[in-house]
């Protein structure tokens, strides 16, 4: 089993920029994917417990529902994702501590709004 947690920034924001401020050291940091300028992405799950991906977008829209059913809903107009893919046997002791270490650090950068979502929900 695997567990997916995602980061989401609203706002215009460079991925150069938020990719530094989830890599612990400039070898841990996302880099291009490819011939997808808007994606960035990092396999650490050696070091950290997760593989990172971090793609930016436009027109987003996100909800989730909580216990008592109620919904919440969030339309983004540009919005980066930080979106953290973690193996059951990493959970405890590396994967969520890691996660939770990246998301302090995004979270001292200024932002507008943020949400962090596990498994879509």
């Amino acid at each position: 089993m695997a567990v997916e947690f995602r980061l989401t920034l609203a706002g215009d924001l460079s991925l150069d920029d938020v990719a530094g401020l989830v890599g612990a050291d400039v070898t841990e940091r996302p880099r291009p994917s490819g011939t997808r300028p808007r994606l960035f992405s990092a396999r650490l799950y050696g070091t950290r417990g997760f593989a990172l991906t971090v793609p930016s977008g436009s027109q987003g829209y996100f909800d989730a529902e909580a216990d008592d059913g109620t919904r919440w809903e969030w339309e983004p107009e540009t919005y980066v994702d930080i979106d953290f893919f973690m193996k059951a046997g990493d959970l405890v002791d590396k994967g969520i501590p890691n996660m939770m270490k990246a998301v302090a650090q995004v979270l001292t950068a200024p932002q507008e709004d943020v949400a962090l979502v596990q498994n879509g929900n």
